[in-house]
């Protein structure tokens, strides 16, 4: 059975297809609920995650249990061993750090290389049972006021529309690019925008994306994955800590262990000071 079976791999589990069903999936996604919901909606085997550093209240990894509930194997790569946001990668070179009860029952170990997990996550049932329902993955206005910028939470950077140019947005997502190239994912010119640091991760891939908006001249800066949740925007909004910013940021004031908030804060002082 396990060897008609494909191991199927995506930057993240929300581009997953209907090619994945039945199979095993690894995703670049960070290891929370919403990527887990994202990949086990498609009827899988397995899925491994990335642990995105694991971070405050375990949000890196905390769609293991939630899979669980199903009855889906599911594991997440340490993000130090691989690059998140790439399956490719993590099937690779990654090395497991996390695993629910579900895997333990296939075999699979923390310490195993995501590949050997994968094979042995091959000989689980399809799980058709569709994932609980979650509450992320959602946009937010924090801050509204005529004639100023807006402040937006977005859960998902994919969230992010053509109307949001000239917003200020904090997305939940790490700063990852989709297999370390540009990716589209932020389109519009937005006036800043922030992220987690999904613990920077080997090669720093999880910070990647600052210096890609850098040329664009977008102020962007990332939030400590041990200070706000991953996959929480209004969580780094109140209280993520700034880990690292890019130059077009740096340039504006924000600076690393400066709380996300007070230079949101600046950025709004600075706009009603020089209306456009």
């Amino acid at each position: 059975m396990s060897d008609a079976v494909s191991i199927y791999t995506c930057a993240s589990s929300a581009t997953a297809t209907a090619e994945c069903k039945g199979q095993v999936v690894i995703s670049g996604s960070y290891g929370g609920r919403y990527n887990a919901w994202h990949a086990a909606k498609w009827g899988i085997r397995g899925v491994v995650l990335n642990d995105a550093g694991v971070g405050k209240d375990d949000a890196g990894i905390n769609g293991l249990p939630y899979l669980d509930e199903i009855g889906l194997a599911a594991a997440t790569a340490d993000a130090m061993t691989c690059h998140i946001a790439d399956g490719e990668h993590m099937l690779a070179v990654g090395r497991i750090s996390h695993v629910n009860r579900s895997a333990e029952r296939l075999g699979c170990r923390v310490g195993q290389t995501v590949r050997d997990c994968a094979e042995r996550m091959k000989g689980g049932a399809v799980v058709t049972t569709p994932p609980p329902a979650i509450s992320s993955g959602k946009r937010y206005v924090v801050h509204d006021v005529p004639g100023e910028p807006k402040v937006l939470c977005l859960d998902a950077a994919p969230l992010l529309g053509p109307s949001d140019a000239g917003q200020i947005v904090v997305t939940g997502s790490h700063a990852a690019m989709f297999r370390g190239r540009p990716d589209g994912v932020v389109g519009p010119d937005v006036m800043a925008i922030f992220f987690s640091d999904a613990g920077g991760g080997l090669d720093g891939a999880g910070i990647a994306r600052l210096a890609d908006l850098d040329t664009r001249d977008i102020p962007a800066a990332t939030a400590s994955a041990a200070s706000a949740p991953i996959g929480d925007a209004r969580g780094i909004y109140q209280d993520g800590i700034i880990s690292h910013a890019n130059e077009a940021a740096r340039r504006r004031g924000a600076r690393p262990g400066q709380p996300i908030r007070n230079f949101v804060s600046q950025l709004l002082d600075n706009a009603r000071r020089s209306p456009s």
